[in-house]
């Protein structure tokens, strides 16, 4: 019985740790994502990192990344920046991939 209750135990704690390093990843993501937009609205400095921050921020007010995506669409249209839809939604799936390489090699 035991062996039971110790697989059980260790298919919980994998579950744990994938959850863990999907969010880690997913925040890695979005502060990357940040940093990208703040470039393209002209931000640099400590304006481009507090404007990362924001949309790291943003991905807590729903599940998904519609919130994120929302955030940047709408910065990107309040200062015209010629960005589409499927521009920023292929960015967000590359920097998702650098932020779990990113993460990995930690």
């Amino acid at each position: 019985m035991s062996s039971i209750k110790d697989r059980q135990e260790g298919f919980e704690k994998k579950f744990a740790m994938d959850e863990e390093l999907k969010f880690k990843a997913m925040a890695r993501r979005n502060k990357l994502l940040g940093l990208w937009a703040a470039e393209k609205l002209g931000k640099t400095g400590a304006d481009a990192d507090a404007y990362a921050k924001e949309v790291v921020r943003a991905d807590f007010e729903e599940a998904g990344d519609n919130d994120v995506f929302r955030k940047v669409r709408a910065d990107f249209d309040a200062a015209g920046v010629a960005q589409s839809d499927q521009q920023i939604r292929v960015i967000m799936d590359e920097l998702l991939a650098t932020a779990v390489d990113q993460i990995r090699d930690t």
